[in-house]
């Protein structure tokens, strides 16, 4: 029953021909045994649609209402719901997207960006947190010291600035500060196409969390190297070596920056002991 329900509708949203609901669902005196399933197949993809709606605005904004609502439905069918919670129902999405374009309209790069910085949106939100290392545990950082990165943070190298164009949508929408916080009823249609500039703008962000709020931080290439060379295992400092190869920083900028960022990775409680 539940492989019945998952199977992707026709495209007038009704039950595909292949189920025999009348191996295990009996008619009553109003709906046929195939109809009772139709209803529970619908609600079921009704709600995963919507979900999906709610989680990806930004890649609306790009792709348009219709063009997202065909590659919802692709996606989903390829990729079905198989945890208890619909907040991971886009974990596969970029992965899939990568060699479909038919479903970007010739913004494929653009829209790839997005639905990573989006799903990074997600996994900041409620990601799974360590207990954050305090100034005390940064007085003396030897160049052997090893340090992880809070599990819920994201790291992106990203062609085009998405993060004022996910801002933007956000602020023009009705959306809620919860993952797949959506109603019940289907939608699309409603979200316009955006303008978006076709330069590219490469940035380095981090996608984080700070009183349960999710925030887009832009670092410099220097200070991201870092970052992702502590979350691999390195110590500082060849993280450090690591961050200033092709830096066109003095030395002196460099180590000023270094000082300042290690204070601030500190104070919003980024760095954590590595994992076992």
């Amino acid at each position: 029953m539940a492989a019945d329900i998952m199977r992707p509708l026709t495209s007038r949203d009704n039950l595909s021909p292949k189920p025999k609901a009348g191996e295990y669902i009996t008619p009553n005196d109003r709906l046929t045994s195939r109809e009772r399933l139709q209803i529970y197949s619908q609600s079921y993809w009704y709600r995963i649609l919507d979900s999906l709606y709610e989680d990806f605005p930004g890649l609306r904004a790009i792709i348009g209402d219709d063009a997202f609502h065909k590659l919802s439905r692709a996606y989903l069918a390829a990729h079905p719901s198989k945890s208890y919670t619909m907040r991971n129902l886009g974990h596969a999405l970029e992965p899939w997207l990568r060699r479909r374009h038919q479903y970007t309209g010739g913004r494929h790069a653009l829209a790839l960006d997005m639905v990573r910085l989006e799903w990074a949106h997600i996994e900041a939100f409620d990601g799974l947190a360590a207990k954050a290392l305090g100034p005390e545990d940064l007085l003396e950082l030897g160049a052997e010291l090893r340090m992880g990165l809070q599990p819920y943070i994201s790291l992106l190298e990203l062609h085009y600035p998405v993060d004022d164009l996910r801002i933007a949508v956000s602020r023009n929408s009705d959306l809620h500060g919860t993952a797949s916080n959506a109603p019940s009823a289907p939608k699309h249609g409603a979200t316009k196409r955006r303008t978006v500039a076709r330069a590219k703008t490469p940035i380095h962000l981090a996608v984080h969390r700070f009183d349960s709020m999710v925030y887009y931080r832009r670092l410099e290439p220097e200070a991201w190297r870092i970052l992702t060379s502590l979350r691999q295992g390195d110590p500082i400092g060849l993280a450090v070596e690591t961050g200033f190869e092709g830096s066109a920083l003095s030395i002196d900028e460099y180590q000023a920056g270094i000082a300042q960022w290690f204070a601030m990775w500190a104070e919003l409680g980024w760095l954590c002991r590595p994992p076992s």
